[in-house]
């Protein structure tokens, strides 16, 4: 009778996969909401500034998506699951800046600029908690920010004067 070896699903440290879950966890919720609300700024944009708003806007849900998958890959990887889902995403994200209907371009780049300023908060908490902790998921919050730094400039820059 041969003998079976098993080998974990992770080979990371307990204490390590519970504080990245821990820090990544409210990043993808609020990553996954600006996906949802970025969509409907996108389909709701008025104005002069419409197809570059509106261009732009696909642009960050796309990121935001990616940056989600990234963060919530880092959580499943080290062997523990995140629960995602619409219900779990709206009770974290809570109310959006973004308009229901048709909104003006410059109010509607404000309202998904606040939405990613809330997201930055969460990013920036992660970045602090896991630095003593796990630099690879702390690298992934530092990806998230980047990119979501960038986003925001872009926006900032369809209004700024």
């Amino acid at each position: 009778m041969s003998k079976v070896q098993t080998v974990p699903t992770t080979a990371s440290d307990p204490t390590v996969a519970a504080a990245a879950a821990q820090f990544l966890s409210p990043v993808v919720l609020g990553l996954q909401a600006l996906t949802v609300n970025g969509k409907q700024a996108h389909w709701h944009v008025r104005g002069a500034n419409f197809v570059g708003v509106h261009e732009l806007l696909d642009t960050i849900v796309a990121h935001a998506g990616d940056f989600a998958d990234t963060a919530a890959e880092r959580i499943v990887a080290l062997g523990l699951p995140i629960d995602a889902r619409v219900s779990a995403v709206a009770a974290k994200a809570g109310a959006t800046s973004v308009p229901a209907g048709f909104t003006q371009s410059d109010e509607l780049v404000r309202a998904v600029i606040a939405d990613i300023d809330a997201i930055l908060v969460d990013v920036k908490a992660a970045i602090d908690g896991l630095d003593e902790v796990d630099l690879t998921s702390q690298d992934v919050a530092i990806e998230v920010m980047r990119g979501l730094e960038k986003d925001r400039w872009f926006l900032v820059s369809h209004i700024a004067a």
